[in-house]
C-alpha cells in the first residue's frame, strides 16, 4: 500500500463575517480529509481576532497515495464561531487534494494558499490562508501500519 505524510498548517482568515454582535468572536476550525469519519481534527479557538483570527495550528494526516491522483477526495475547512448556547457556522472552504498536490508539486511539495470562505453556494465574506506539505510517496505494509499509527484505516480508505 502506498501512502503519503500530508501536513497542513491553519495560519489565519481575514474579514471574516461577524456572526456575534454583540461579543466577542472566538473562531476555530475544523477540518476534515475524503468522507472518512475519523478524519476530523480541530483548531482551539482564537480569541483575540475575532474577524480576523490566526491560529498557527499544525494537523498531520497519513493519507493513501490514491487521494492526490483523482479529483474525488476534498479537503474540507469548516470555520465556526464558539458560543455558550451552541456554536455558530461561519462558512467553509473546499479543495480536492489532487489540486493541491498539482500545486504544490512543482514548488517542491509544500505551498501557502489563500481560499475565499464560502457559505452554502456563493462566496461568503472573507479569506483563510493555510500552508500545506506532501511528504514522499511510501509503501508500508498494512500490518506494520496498524502496530505504528493510531489512524492508519485513513491511508487504507480512498
Amino acid at each position: 500500500m502506498e501512502c503519503r505524510k500530508f501536513e497542513i498548517t491553519l495560519l489565519s482568515a481575514n474579514d471574516l463575517e461577524d456572526v456575534r454582535k454583540l461579543f466577542k468572536m472566538k473562531v476555530y476550525l475544523r477540518v476534515s480529509i475524503g468522507s472518512s469519519e475519523g478524519t476530523e481534527k480541530r483548531t482551539p479557538a482564537d480569541k483575540h481576532g475575532e474577524i480576523n483570527p490566526a491560529w498557527n495550528f499544525n494537523l498531520k494526516y497519513t493519507i493513501n497515495d490514491s487521494m492526490v491522483k483523482h479529483y474525488n477526495t476534498m479537503l474540507v475547512i469548516k470555520l465556526y464561531c464558539k458560543r455558550k448556547l451552541g456554536d455558530r457556522y461561519i462558512g467553509e472552504v473546499h479543495t480536492s487534494m489532487k489540486e493541491l498536490f498539482d500545486y504544490a508539486y512543482p514548488l517542491g511539495g509544500s505551498a501557502v494558499v489563500n481560499y475565499p470562505v464560502q457559505k452554502g453556494s456563493v462566496n461568503s465574506q472573507g479569506v483563510l490562508r493555510f500552508s500545506y506539505r506532501f511528504g514522499e510517496k511510501v509503501s508500508i505494509d498494512k500490518l506494520i501500519l496498524a502496530e505504528t499509527i493510531a489512524d492508519w484505516n485513513s491511508c487504507t480508505k480512498s
